[in-house]
């Protein structure tokens, strides 16, 4: 057995555990990069720094392990058509992030698996029953709740947040694809490659310094905490079943307005305590009807 690949072990409190850490991470990218826009460096050199900086790092702790076994795939395509989703859907959000406080954006984000349920029709051949999709539809209602178009409040960024959750959920779908194709760290090593390929020639002519101790250190942060999140919700996947660890990915948005709120001093308006929750609800039916699906299918008797 290859040394990358170990064995799943049942310890859910572990992989919870895990999970939690690896959403904080999450929020600190975000933080980072609000931080950093807000300090005057243009958003394509933040993405640069976020994903340079993830690829140097894989790099540096893999490439003495696997050598050229780091870079070997079974779908190089797949690899860089994820890699290219995943560019966009943190081109748009840190864009958005400029503008919108950290509470919008991940609110708008958690349509992810929305999204993906829709997705999940053309480009898997997957069929999704009316249920689910008036969960879609009701936590796309949310969003617009906190959003509320049409309203003095509303800043166009919003549909930047909403084309990142696309990319975000374009970006699962070609994730689960590669389950069992290639290892994490391999699917690690192209999503750094390819972001950091594609996004340089934006990003390093006529290049900006952070000019506060505060930049810097986000400046050094969002590379290690994004290799670090990822990590963590790999191997939380490795002690407790998907089933487990989904519910607790909304636990992020308590982390987004816990920072939003003391780091950049924007509290949450009213309109997320209603929307917010809509959205959630819709993803964790998604989730439960899933469930449900699964089991059913299990259950059924084998042919003889």
């Amino acid at each position: 057995m290859s040394p990358e690949v170990r064995p799943i072990e049942d310890r859910r409190l572990l992989g919870i555990g895990l999970a939690l850490v690896g959403y904080a991470c999450f929020t600190v990218i975000d933080t980072c990069a609000k931080w950093l826009s807000q300090g005057g460096m243009p958003t394509m050199e933040v993405v640069f720094v976020r994903y340079a900086a993830q690829f140097l790092i894989v790099v540096a702790i893999f490439a003495p392990q696997r050598g050229t076994a780091l870079a070997a795939t079974r779908n190089l395509p797949v690899e860089i058509i994820r890699g290219l989703a995943l560019l966009g859907s943190t081109i748009f959000n840190f864009i958005a992030l400029t503008y919108l406080p950290l509470t919008i954006t991940s609110a708008i984000m958690f349509t992810s698996p929305l999204i993906l349920c829709a997705l999940s029709i053309p480009l898997l051949g997957e069929k999704v029953g009316w249920r689910r999709w008036i969960a879609i539809l009701v936590g796309f209602v949310g969003v617009i709740i906190v959003v509320h178009p049409g309203t003095a409040s509303f800043h166009p960024a919003a549909i930047l947040s909403v084309l990142g959750a696309a990319c975000g959920a374009l970006y699962m779908l070609l994730t689960r694809k590669l389950a069992g194709v290639d290892t994490t760290t391999t699917q690690q090593f192209y999503s750094g490659l390819v972001a950091t390929v594609c996004i340089a020639p934006f990003a390093l002519g006529g290049w900006t310094w952070p000019s506060d101790p505060g930049g810097w250190f986000a400046f050094g942060l969002i590379g290690v905490a994004a290799l670090t999140g990822h990590q963590f919700i790999t191997t939380a996947h490795r002690f407790a079943p998907a089933s487990v660890l989904a519910p607790f990915s909304y636990i992020q948005i308590i982390f987004m307005t816990a920072s939003s709120w003391l780091i950049f001093n924007q509290p949450p308006e009213i309109w997320l305590y209603i929307g917010a929750p809509i959205v959630i609800a819709s993803g964790l039916y998604l989730w439960l009807r899933e469930r449900q699906l699964a089991r059913a299918v299990s259950e059924m008797p084998a042919d003889r």
